[in-house]
């Protein structure tokens, strides 16, 4: 309960407040953290004395020559659910640091009872955790599946959408105070909301309606850029039975990764285009591209013109008003380009395969 790095913790906290030394001793009367760093480990006859008593000890001069290891001051229990777990003592003058006692021990069990709550936190959401990520990766459940998701209050028979919400890079990993303060946002005790990995927070969700997904989302947007900084990129899978949340989760992976590249909210169940093309390996496009415009690599007009020609559904009007260039110009760029590439933009297929190089290219450019 009372480790050597709280008690430490607990000193250099304490500090704050008296300039005097402070020592934090186990209830065996070894010294754990001290601020006169030449006593940490010493015996503390005092204290032990004050942790089978259970009460306050005034240290005197005369208790110096008498009692092993202390110095004048004052000693006071620590108090944690009823039971001593260690003693805090303030060297000096007892009729001067006496009155400074009483409340530097009610900060410190303050300090304790802290700890132990972040402590449980910590291991709910490591075993929630645990339990999601099993959930995602067994195809049969086991009857330790079954009791723990009575444990957790988890409905199986509910159907979920996976949400992935996945942090800008370079931004802190989600703490225990976050993930608390997310589930407090969120506000739906049917739905799970575990942190995944580094960057991510996992959304298991039972509310099927879309629109107040999208606000619930945008609510919990808004609120952690405003307490935390932080920004999050959001990709949702589709409804399913409990038993293929997996199926979701593949889903929201999916849409994550166009929502990274488009800053939106995006749902797997919209994906048309982008369904297909998150199914192409990279070597794939990478070879696509070179195989149809790598002789424009060069040309950086003509890629632009090609990228502003695809940006206004091929009309040639907008696309020259959008380059400042007489449309005379623009078709002599187009022949250019038809030239290097030998695809022609009147032609379906060819423009298709030219679109999807130039996707291609500024995808993998990003990467």
């Amino acid at each position: 309960m009372l480790s050597p790095h709280l008690a430490k913790k607990i000193v250099s906290d304490v500090r704050r407040l008296i300039d005097e030394d402070i020592i934090i001793v186990a209830t065996n009367g070894i010294i754990m953290a001290s601020t006169d760093t030449t006593r940490l480990g010493q015996f503390h006859e005092g204290a032990f004395l004050v942790c089978q008593e259970k009460k306050k000890r005034i240290i005197t001069k005369q208790d110096e020559n008498i009692l092993r290891g202390v110095k004048a001051g004052v000693n006071l229990p620590i108090f944690f659910h009823g039971d001593v777990i260690g003693v805090i003592g303030i060297t000096g003058d007892p009729k001067k640091v006496s009155p400074y006692g009483e409340l530097l021990k009610k900060m410190t069990e303050l300090l304790i009872q802290e700890n132990y709550y972040t402590e449980q936190l910590q291991l709910e959401a490591r075993a929630l955790e645990t339990f999601v990520f099993e959930w995602l990766q067994a195809h049969e459940w086991s009857p330790s599946f079954y009791e723990r998701a009575q444990l957790f209050h988890v409905d199986l028979t509910a159907k979920r959408r996976v949400i992935i919400a996945s942090f800008h890079e370079n931004e802190p990993s989600p703490s225990v105070d976050m993930w608390k303060y997310v589930q407090n946002i969120w506000n739906e005790q049917r739905d799970i909301i575990v942190r995944w990995g580094n960057d991510r927070l996992l959304i298991l969700q039972t509310d099927d309606d879309k629109e107040r997904t999208i606000t619930k989302i945008k609510t919990m947007q808004r609120a952690l850029l405003e307490k935390y900084d932080v920004a999050l990129h959001i990709g949702c899978g589709k409804m399913v039975d409990s038993k293929h949340v997996h199926h979701s989760y593949k889903q929201a992976e999916r849409a994550l990764h166009i929502a990274k590249q488009t800053g939106e909210i995006v749902f797997d169940e919209d994906l048309r285009l982008e369904m297909c093309l998150e199914d192409i390996s990279l070597t794939t496009k990478q070879e696509l591209v070179k195989r149809t415009i790598d002789p424009l690599m060069h040309e950086q007009e003509l890629l632009h013109t090609l990228r502003t020609f695809f940006a206004n559904n091929l009309s040639l009007k907008q696309t020259a008003e959008a380059l400042h260039i007489h449309i005379n110009t623009l078709h002599y760029r187009l022949k250019k380009i038809e030239q290097y590439t030998n695809l022609h933009v009147r032609n379906i297929e060819h423009v298709v395969t030219l679109y999807l190089a130039i996707r291609f290219l500024d995808e993998t450019t990003k990467k």
